[in-house]
């Protein structure tokens, strides 16, 4: 690539001339009965799960964007708990590279519950592709479509063993 003034150049995917951004996003680990609360994911591709959550607003703190995020697509408040781990994610780096090769995306995932009394239904105001809100079975996440893959070896490692931060993973 033709690096600018200064030799600058931008990491593949990303377009030329635009200035390299990191979006930041945070999500919730909600865990009850042996179960991982995620949203369902539908479109013209095959079914998925992800954690809810989402971008952090300019101004928000991470709490405060997680917690308006989570009223959004599980239409309920939960209560942020500790930093469970970051992730990076390139998308350059990874299967959906030929969807959006320029996405790169910071996300925190914290232990949450549910807010006293809550009870999580699919939100008025969920993600693009977002059908409903389902509890996956811990026992046997690894056999399902549950983004990022990482999140589910994370989970299912002994805590002395899981790290802080997982790196350019999905």
């Amino acid at each position: 690539m033709d690096g600018g003034p200064g030799g600058a150049t931008n990491p593949p995917g990303i377009v030329l001339g635009a200035a390299p951004t990191i979006r930041v996003a945070n999500k919730a680990i909600i865990i009850r009965d042996d179960r991982l609360l995620v949203t369902v994911n539908e479109g013209d591709f095959p079914t998925f799960y992800i954690c809810p959550g989402g971008g952090q607003d300019h101004g928000e703190d991470a709490h405060t964007g997680l917690r308006r995020e989570c009223r959004e697509e599980i239409g309920c408040d939960v209560v942020v708990g500790e930093l469970a781990f970051l992730r990076d994610y390139i998308a350059a780096d990874h299967e959906f590279a030929d969807l959006d090769a320029g996405a790169h995306q910071r996300e925190a995932y914290f232990f949450c519950s549910l807010a006293p009394g809550a009870e999580p239904a699919l939100g008025s105001q969920g993600d693009t592709w977002q059908t409903g809100i389902a509890w996956l079975d811990l026992a046997g996440l690894l056999d399902e479509p549950l983004w990022p893959r990482a999140l589910a070896r994370w989970l299912l490692a002994p805590e002395a063993e899981r790290p802080r931060y997982l790196g350019n993973v999905n």
